[in-house]
């Protein structure tokens, strides 16, 4: 990887990332380099997503290697307005997916066959949506006209769109931080983005088959357990993760119902509901397995489940359950508790303030964008029924 200037976009810096998915479809050798079949993705990757994580799941499908480029800060606030996180923190976001091998700060917003070149990559690949740049011009023009682009199906119902208007929702209505209440009138467009508009996530068994690892600890492994609600997944969950999964061998995430969630967060949390939290956690290559709907105290019955050998926590207050119960009381007895410090400060509800400190900001963005996307998904409407009556 070359650290030169890539298409105006300077100083492209490239990551490793370790690869534990289970998706990965063995293609003919690739005809770029002879060996591994390279799929490139590239995008913004702001407020990592399962929505992303499916996407590469797919792209990993199509080939040996998955290669994520992710566009800067710059370039994002140039064509679509300021990202939500910044470039370091969706870097460590991305690399933290199991179906990523390597990743790309620095890709350029228009996806050229030098970017391709430059990283050994065969082809590229993005969901069935348009993206576009400040100008309107389809991000992925060049690529397609050489034939080197494929399409996978983008996942419904959840986007970056849609999360940040969630969020945008819930500070109209009641978040509170501290002693101040945000209550904001309600000005959203009525007008939807065909494909990034928000739409009902429908779960199914087999969308957690394929985000699945389906592997069982082996005799001898030192399982970890960590649970908790584990809401718009972001940096502060990863590094806690990471952290844990080093205390053994087999990391089991036990994942709150959406009640119980609220029961200690208030307000309108979980901003994701149970099953875009499942997916989202099983994404995380450090993660072996999820309970749905983990019990919020950890039982005795639960730890012989499970074989689990340490239970952890990290820095957040624990919650007493009926205000005087602690959950960890029974681990603690066993002398299997333990305490992680992740070194992040990241948590949900900071994600929150940033959105509410920049609510006007994200708001435009938003409708922007809509509006960009429902002109081109008209005009490419009006060209298909012109193609039609010729």
């Amino acid at each position: 990887m070359s650290d030169k200037q890539v298409n105006g976009c300077s100083s492209a810096k490239s990551y490793s990332s370790h690869c534990n998915g289970n998706t990965t479809q063995k293609q003919e050798e690739s005809p770029i380099n002879g060996k591994d079949v390279r799929v490139w993705c590239d995008g913004c990757y702001d407020m990592v997503h399962f929505g992303h994580a499916n996407s590469l799941r797919q792209a990993k499908a199509l080939g040996d290697k998955v290669i994520v480029g992710i566009h800067t800060d710059a370039e994002i606030t140039k064509h679509k307005g300021p990202p939500v996180f910044t470039e370091e923190e969706r870097v460590k976001m991305v690399k933290g997916i199991k179906w990523v091998d390597e990743v790309v700060l620095g890709a350029p917003y228009v996806t050229t066959l030098e970017v391709l070149d430059q990283n050994n990559c065969d082809f590229c690949v993005h969901g069935d949506d348009i993206t576009m740049t400040a100008e309107g011009v389809d991000t992925y023009h060049l690529v397609k006209s050489a034939n080197r682009y494929k399409e996978v199906r983008r996942t419904a119902g959840v986007s970056t769109t849609d999360l940040v208007g969630r969020m945008l929702l819930l500070t109209r209505n009641h978040f509170r931080q501290g002693s101040a209440e945000y209550d904001i009138e309600k000005e959203d467009s009525a007008a939807k983005s065909p494909w990034t508009g928000c739409s009902q996530f429908l779960p199914t068994t087999q969308k957690i088959i394929q985000f699945s690892d389906g592997k069982s600890p082996n005799a001898g492994d030192k399982i970890v357990y960590v649970a908790g609600a584990f809401d718009l997944f972001h940096v502060g969950h990863l590094d806690f993760l990471e952290k844990a999964s080093k205390l053994g061998d087999y990391l089991i995430v036990g994942l709150h119902t959406d009640p119980v969630v609220n029961s200690y967060k208030g307000s309108n949390y979980p901003i994701m509901n149970l099953h875009e939290r499942v997916l989202s956690v099983l994404a995380c290559k450090f993660v072996n397995e999820v309970v749905i709907g983990a019990p919020y105290c950890v039982t005795e019955e639960l730890l012989e489940h499970f074989k689990i050998d340490v239970v952890c926590h990290g820095r957040t207050p624990i919650a007493m359950e009926d205000g005087k119960i602690d959950p960890y009381a029974v681990p603690k007895t066993k002398a299997i508790f333990e305490l992680i410090d992740s070194g992040n400060e990241m948590t949900t509800e900071r994600i929150v303030e940033r959105i509410i400190s920049h609510r006007l900001e994200y708001e435009r963005r938003n409708q922007a964008k809509e509006k960009k996307e429902i002109e081109a998904f008209e005009a490419l409407q009006r060209q298909k029924q012109t193609q039609k009556a010729g």
